[in-house]
């Protein structure tokens, strides 16, 4: 039962590009089909299809209303509006060493190493609500901390746990092997995350070759991204190699498979490469405002190959990285956390190669999935 909404404000988006991009053409799931074991498997299928192409994919009709979205919309906005002192007050103790709930504050990144210029890019990263977790907030956080929890749970059963059922039933698998994976109850470093890119000047998009950042994938098993209407995020198709722009649905929650289910299946499912660039010419004028979860297994889950999937066992996906390498398969906690100290790495510089193929852990080296873009030149 939704928690009664206190007064908070209304959050306006801005109109849609009406440039003609290159969009990608994406799988929808719809999930009315779930009322029925006939679209049940039909979605299973058809969410098989676009974890193994595109790796991204809409879902519609997941029950949280619109109204829901748009209050944590409108409280990212309210967030960011506090100044910059104190947001800095939650920065994660220990954010060298990949610790991330609370304030990531801009300008860790160098973009473009002449000019020096740096990320505009700010996080916010909420915990799950499952008592392992201290939630230390900002004032305009704790008055609407019920809500914040009640709506990060609502992800769970309305969207992530149908996802894990689903492709337990794609791979043949028991429906909840992939829900035992990733309880509520148990640890894990699930999180909410209000996200913030600054808008950079006509002539700093330029320098930066229109590209704000590198291709990369996520670590955890889903990404869910609420539709917000600035376009920037790119997608790089496994088939193809192709870069495509990913269009903004209504009613619809974008979602990306990432790093843990590829462990978990062999390589079977992609982990979707991604990037966001600088937004087209009429909208580069504002900022973007975005709202995420990330979904991650429990975090003593060993991210072996699921060997028990006759799925993988025809399509020969039978280990990861780790288990033909010979080397030791990670937890999840362990993954997630080596994977984060790179990703909060202090200074690192766009197009350094010691940083962009730095070695994770042993059996699992980062890699570059597009090339460092060239200054764009400003017309004559």
């Amino acid at each position: 039962m939704p928690v009664p909404a206190p007064e908070l404000g209304s959050f306006n988006f801005v109109p849609e590009t009406k440039e003609n991009l290159d969009w990608a053409d994406l799988i929808t799931l719809d999930f009315s089909l779930l009322a029925t074991p006939e679209g049940k498997k039909e979605l299973a299928q058809t969410l098989l299809k676009a974890v193994r192409e595109d790796g991204f994919f809409y879902v519609k009709n997941f029950n949280i209303s619109q109204e829901r979205v748009n209050r944590q919309f409108s409280l990212g906005k309210r967030f960011y509006e506090l100044p910059r002192e104190e947001k800095l007050k939650y920065v994660p103790e220990g954010l060298e060493q990949g610790q991330f709930n609370g304030y990531v504050p801009s300008g860790r990144r160098v973009l473009e190493p002449v000019s020096g210029l740096r990320d505009h890019t700010e996080i916010y990263n909420i915990p799950k609500f499952d008592g392992f977790f201290k939630h230390d907030h900002p004032q305009i956080i704790e008055d609407f901390l019920p809500e914040i929890e009640e709506f990060a749970k609502s992800l769970h059963t309305e969207v992530l746990d149908h996802l894990h059922d689903l492709l337990a039933v794609a791979l043949e698998l028991p429906e909840d092997y992939f829900l035992n994976l990733h309880k509520y109850e148990k640890k894990s470093e699930d999180h909410l995350r209000y996200m913030k890119y600054t808008k950079y000047t006509p002539e700093e998009n330029l320098k930066l070759g229109r590209l704000w950042g590198r291709g990369h994938t996520d670590l955890g098993s889903w990404t869910l991204l609420f539709r917000q209407p600035v376009s920037a995020l790119q997608i790089k198709n496994h088939t193809t190699g192709e870069w495509k722009w990913v269009k903004p649905q209504d009613a619809t929650i974008t979602v990306n498979a990432c790093d843990a289910l590829s462990f978990l299946t062999g390589g079977y499912v992609k982990s979707t490469i991604h990037r966001v660039a600088a937004p087209p010419k009429d909208q580069e004028h504002v900022d973007r405002l975005g709202l995420l979860y990330f979904s991650r297994p429990n975090n003593d889950v060993v991210l072996s190959t699921v060997k028990e999937s006759p799925v993988l066992q025809r399509a020969d996906s039978t280990q990861n990285e780790f288990e033909k390498s010979g080397n030791h398969v990670p937890t999840m906690e362990e993954w997630t956390f080596a994977k984060q100290k790179w990703q909060r790495t202090y200074g690192a510089v766009r197009g350094d190669p010691k940083f962009e193929t730095a070695q994770i852990l042993p059996g699992w080296n980062e890699k570059v999935y597009d090339r460092v873009p060239p200054p764009v030149r400003a017309a004559a």
